[in-house]
């Protein structure tokens, strides 16, 4: 029972590490709802004022989806991949196709919190009906009376502040604006999951390897890059250990330290920046005589083993 239960745990965590870029951006959009009910329920407040309600529907719409797009980029591998191909290698290599890529890859990830927020926005239907309540013309509704007809009167409709003999007529203009709302947001949902398929197929068409080999390479840079930090980590511990032991004569370290330094013995106590600006930057899919090369550094590697030198200084250079 012990055994299936471990080969069941065990398929079910390669399940979801091979599906680790679709559950990412869905516990982003989950957030995303959380932070917008809560918002909703316990900051959105309508100021109820003409030319305000306008401003503010808006900005409770748009500025939280600015917010969240702008830490998606910042908080996206790639960009700083990016920022770095520019800075070491000024963008030399970087040709329209590559950069259409790359950038395609920020922005999708960057762009599911901030469409979550102003689907729901619209969904929802508070936001809008605040800012555009004040744009209602009097004379569509039905025996809405002559007096007090400006928009200053509408624009306090969402606050229910108007006269009681005006009250009766809210429950029309909130349905009006609220079908609006939701209309444009089905429309945003429909364009967008529309969009979203057309380049899922550009992408499958364009792309030089079959799903099978292209779910491969996404597996290795995943394993690969949680590997680098790991030992990157390590080799960290065990250069600052040798430079604490050479200042002090001795360092304190715990046993599992201990450990890790006895079975390091022949790790490379220092790395030439030139060697880290090689494996750093952006990549593209590359095969060299036939030989899958994955990420800068499986081509470094791959030179390394061949003792290929001239190799590594011409190919490392290069994007893809």
């Amino acid at each position: 029972m012990a055994a299936l239960i471990s080969e069941n745990f065990k398929f079910a965590a390669l399940f979801f590490k091979s599906k680790d870029v679709v559950i990412f951006n869905g516990l982003i959009a989950l957030g995303t709802v959380a932070s917008q009910t809560a918002y909703n329920i316990f900051a959105f407040e309508c100021p109820c004022s003409s030319e305000r309600n306008y401003l503010y529907g808006l900005a409770a719409i748009g500025v939280p989806a600015l917010v969240f797009f702008i830490i998606g980029i910042m908080l996206n591998r790639i960009t700083w991949d990016l920022v770095s191909e520019c800075r070491i290698r000024r963008c030399r290599k970087l040709s329209m196709a590559a950069a259409f890529a790359l950038l395609g890859s920020i922005l999708g990830r960057a762009v599911v919190a901030p469409i979550t927020w102003s689907v729901l926005s619209l969904l929802r239907g508070e936001a809008y009906v605040c800012a555009l309540s004040e744009f209602v013309d009097p004379l569509s509704l039905e025996n809405f009376s002559a007096t007090s007809q400006g928009p200053n009167v509408m624009a306090r409709f969402p606050c229910k502040d108007v006269p009681v003999e005006l009250l009766h007529f809210w429950g029309e203009i909130e349905r009006r604006l609220k079908y609006e709302s939701q209309l444009l947001g089905w429309l945003m949902v429909a364009v967008i999951s529309l969009g979203v398929f057309l380049i899922l197929c550009l992408k499958r068409c364009c792309s030089p390897l079959g799903y099978q080999q292209e779910a491969y390479w996404s597996s290795y840079r995943s394993n690969e890059h949680v590997l680098f930090q790991r030992t990157a980590d390590a080799h960290a511990k065990i250069h600052a250990a040798e430079d604490v032991k050479s200042f002090f004569g001795f360092v304190a370290l715990e046993k599992e330290e201990k450990e890790l330094l006895a079975e390091c013995q022949g790790a490379r106590s220092v790395i030439p920046s030139l060697e880290w600006n090689r494996v750093t930057g952006v990549y593209l899919y590359r095969e060299n005589k036939g030989t899958p090369l994955y990420s800068r550094l499986n081509k470094w590697s791959h030179y390394i083993e061949e003792d290929n030198h001239e190799g590594i200084a011409k190919e490392m250079d290069m994007l893809c």
